[in-house]
């Protein structure tokens, strides 16, 4: 950890936990929420806030899990994978929503952060990049492989702000019955963006793990960056 980032408290009714906080040079820029997998605030997703920071973003990511550990990292193996998925069946989504909506909070609040806010979400944290644009939190969301949003289209109407999806083609955890209602469903809404990888896994913008995909993730981000340019 450098000079431009630490962790910060963010508070709740139900408790503190805290965000990693990742700053540009010179510590002024657009705000963005970056939500974790369901791997927790691990070394791949301060990577991805220090990457985000650098490209001239003010960047906080919270803790999520806090409620059943304060800052648990874990590691993409097969027993770290099944830690993982009972970590976010113990977690309650609406909230994990509600957690990022404080962190939003907290992030408008920093010296240096612009008008606008960004979402963007990973996995787990796709869905709920997904679901806070529908509580209209941010002005403007960003969803990679986002297991679930599929079964939250009854909040699509909500979603009035830009939304830009990223999924992989070969998806094994994302069918891509999936995707197609998903995309079927905002398929005449020009503020929602949707990118299909074909040679992509599910997580292929995870550079820790055997399903990274460079090509696809190196695309994803560029795709990523000119949205936010556009929207924020």
């Amino acid at each position: 950890m450098d000079s431009n980032t630490q962790w910060i408290d963010v508070t709740t009714d139900e408790g503190t936990f805290q965000a990693y906080l990742a700053l540009p040079r010179g510590g002024k820029g657009p705000g963005i929420v970056l939500i974790q997998e369901i791997f927790g605030v691990n070394a791949h997703i301060r990577s991805v806030a220090e990457q985000y920071a650098a490209d001239g973003y003010v960047v906080l990511a919270p803790d999520l899990f806090w409620r059943e550990g304060a800052h648990i990292e874990l590691g993409y193996d097969e027993p770290n994978w099944n830690k993982a998925v009972a970590l976010k069946q113990a977690t309650d989504t609406n909230k994990a929503v509600a957690d990022v909506a404080a962190t939003i909070k907290v992030l408008r609040g920093l010296d240096g952060v612009g008008p606008k806010v960004a979402s963007i979400g990973y996995c787990f944290g796709g869905l709920l990049s997904y679901l806070t644009a529908a509580q209209g939190n941010v002005e403007a969301a960003v969803a990679y492989y986002g297991g679930g949003i599929q079964n939250e289209l009854d909040k699509a109407d909500a979603v009035k702000q830009p939304l830009l999806m990223h999924f992989g083609g070969k998806d094994s955890h994302i069918p891509a019955e999936a995707v197609k209602s998903i995309a079927e469903r905002f398929g005449d809404r020009d503020n929602v963006e949707i990118h299909v990888y074909p040679d992509a896994e599910h997580g292929f913008n995870c550079s820790h793990r055997d399903s990274y995909h460079q090509r696809s993730s190196a695309e994803a981000h560029g795709n990523t960056l000119l949205f936010l340019a556009e929207n924020l």
